[in-house]
């Protein structure tokens, strides 16, 4: 047992172009570039789909990014954007942008749409039916797709969303009791209305899982996001949204970067041959079975590149304990398929010397006895629960809160971190509260708990859907409900092993 003791563990710094090691991805990326800026350079072919006036809206974001987005306002927090070729040796050639429409007038007619279930349904059939057609019938390869959406697309999309009362809605679907029943209707066009339900009321979630079998990456980008000063005439509400032009800048152009096939940046400090799985559980919602869910796994290499990897639905849920337990022949499973692939991808054809799994909660000795079979005369294996703490907040008497990285040793099992707290390079906080910890504890295994904390202090800075300093919570994690969302947004969804880009 070692003695409680609070300490500091220093930033840390990643890996960009020509080997150099920054604190903040934004400065590596302006005075080095990207890290693979030698393997992925030049022209990318994107394509943008929507109606006509959306697209417009995304073409003319797109130059403005090829140019520098500069602050109105001096602030070290949200630095400059110098413009999209001279961060990352790519750019977009406007002219040739493959263009798809989805006519403005069906958007309208599913948006009058009461029932959720249809509304989103026929909404995301708009989009995928036509990129899967275009996969399918056009010569010209698209790496990424813009998929520009209406606010009301956002607003009406989510669960829960209810359109407002008009005359001119439209009330088509079906009663709850008629749903999920087997029995079939006289007229088939009532039969068909079925299918929406077996699919939740989430945009976004929809169509990206009803394009995980196609392999289509696709940004879904909001109007308001890249044209507010278009759509909106509130002087003070733009003036307001102006400070985060930089901001923007930088994560749609990490997120286009990584998404075309580049590795914005690496950990600067990664122990090699070590892998970090992070479990991805969600309960299946449609269905009796309330016990039913949905386990995955999202495997991040030493280079911090991540890949997805579905395991089997089953009752995997305890309604008494609330967690989350898989059986030995699964976990073997899914552990051996993430193995084989680091494998696959490792320059030196070897497994892992380390594999951590990352959870929310515990492991049981089913499980658990399955993960260490899979691993037997291959790699040590660690598991660590990672979980939001409240149970307590440190304050100090300072302007700002305790610095990000202050670690709480309790045990040599158990520690709290703060990934959230005053950082001295943009002379801020992260978030506007008082942070609370993440409580990390090594359930299974054997691993020094402080090398246990640095590692996931490091992964919550490989967050390449945004660019932005560091996140709260390591990238094992961060994306798990949505990852579990994806995969459970309709029935049946068919998945193989894919790279994380195709989820987020």
């Amino acid at each position: 047992m070692i003695k409680s003791k609070l300490i500091h563990i220093p930033e840390p710094k990643l890996t960009f172009g020509f080997g150099q090691k920054m604190e903040d991805p934004r400065d590596g990326l302006t005075l080095f570039g990207a890290y693979s800026k030698n393997k992925h350079i030049g022209q990318i072919s994107v394509g943008i789909i929507g109606s006509k006036e959306q697209r417009e809206y995304v073409k003319s974001y797109l130059r403005r990014i090829h140019q520098p987005v500069i602050p109105e306002k001096n602030d070290v927090a949200r630095p400059y954007f110098p413009r999209l070729e001279s961060t990352f040796d790519i750019f977009i050639n406007i002219n040739a942008i493959q263009e798809v429409d989805v006519p403005r007038s069906k958007i309208d007619e599913f948006l009058k749409y009461t029932d959720g279930h249809q509304r989103v349904f026929n909404l995301t059939n708009l989009y995928a039916d036509k990129l899967t057609k275009y996969l399918n019938e056009e010569h010209i390869p698209v790496t990424v797709w813009f998929v520009a959406i209406p606010d009301e697309i956002y607003q009406f999309g989510r669960p829960k969303s209810k359109i407002p009362k008009a005359v001119d809605n439209k009330t088509v679907g079906l009663r709850k009791k008629d749903r999920s029943s087997n029995q079939q209707f006289l007229f088939e066009e009532l039969n068909d209305l079925k299918e929406a339900y077996e699919y939740e009321i989430n945009f976004h979630n929809q169509l990206k899982a009803k394009l995980l079998s196609e392999k289509v990456v696709t940004q879904i980008i909001r109007e308001s996001t890249i044209a507010y000063e278009t759509l909106w005439t509130d002087q003070e509400k733009i003036n307001y949204e102006k400070q985060f032009d930089t901001a923007k800048a930088w994560n749609i152009s990490t997120t286009l970067y990584y998404k075309s096939g580049g590795l914005p940046w690496k950990l600067g400090e990664v122990r090699k041959n070590v892998c970090y799985l992070g479990l991805v559980y969600k309960q299946i919602e449609l269905g009796e079975n309330r016990n039913n869910a949905c386990c995955a796994a999202q495997m991040f290499l030493d280079s911090g590149d991540g890949m997805v990897f579905r395991g089997n639905i089953g009752p995997w849920y305890n309604p008494k304990t609330k967690e989350f337990h898989i059986t030995k022949k699964d976990a073997y499973e899914l552990l051996s398929m993430s193995l084989e692939s680091f494998r696959e991808k490792s320059e030196t054809d070897e497994y892992p010397h380390e594999i951590f799994i990352h959870a929310k909660t515990g492991f049981d000795d089913e499980e658990w006895s399955g993960f260490c079979e899979a691993t037997e005369g291959k790699s040590k294996i660690i598991g660590v629960r990672i979980k939001d703490d409240n149970t307590f907040k440190l304050y100090r008497d300072f302007s700002y809160c305790v610095p990000r990285g202050t670690t709480l040793l309790v045990t040599d099992k158990l520690a709290y971190l703060w990934t959230k707290g005053y950082i001295p390079r943009i002379q801020t906080q992260l978030g506007l509260e008082t942070p609370n910890p993440i409580s990390v504890e090594v359930m299974r295994g054997e691993k020094d708990i402080e090398t246990v904390c640095k590692d996931i202090l490091a992964l919550t800075k490989l967050n390449y859907n945004a660019c932005i300093y560091a996140d709260g919570s390591p990238v094992t994690l961060r994306f798990a409900d949505s990852i579990g969302e994806v995969l459970t947004a309709g029935k049946d969804i068919k998945s193989e092993v894919l790279p994380f880009k195709h989820y987020v």
